[in-house]
């Protein structure tokens, strides 16, 4: 049985492992051909954002899978669906460690 023409998927184990800042990772999972762009970054305990994060040009879709992200302002569990409007910033961290799942619509 074939699949569907243009599906893809990814396992997040076996993504790629890049190192954006000490204790922040990123596995990419999928780009488009306009620039859109999914994700997985994994945060230790206590690792924070270098700098500011501004969503451009685009919005940023976070969902929280698991442990609490803190985007600088408040905390969000695990469960917690996030949009950033394209041009707003935050300073991604977590106390306790997350897995987020990141998605970029136009990159």
């Amino acid at each position: 049985m074939g699949g569907t023409p243009g599906y893809v998927w990814a396992a997040v184990d076996d993504a790629p492992v890049r190192e954006l800042f000490p204790g922040i990772r990123s596995r990419p999972l999928w780009t488009g051909g306009n620039g859109a762009k999914a994700q997985v970054l994994e945060m230790d305990p206590g690792s924070r954002w270098d700098g500011i994060d501004v969503h451009q040009p685009g919005p940023e879709e976070v969902f929280v899978v698991s442990g609490t992200f803190n985007d600088g302002d408040r905390d969000h569990p695990a469960g917690t669906f996030v949009h950033a409007p394209a041009g707003s910033w935050h300073v991604p961290q977590s106390a306790t460690g997350c897995r987020l799942f990141v998605f970029y619509p136009e990159g």
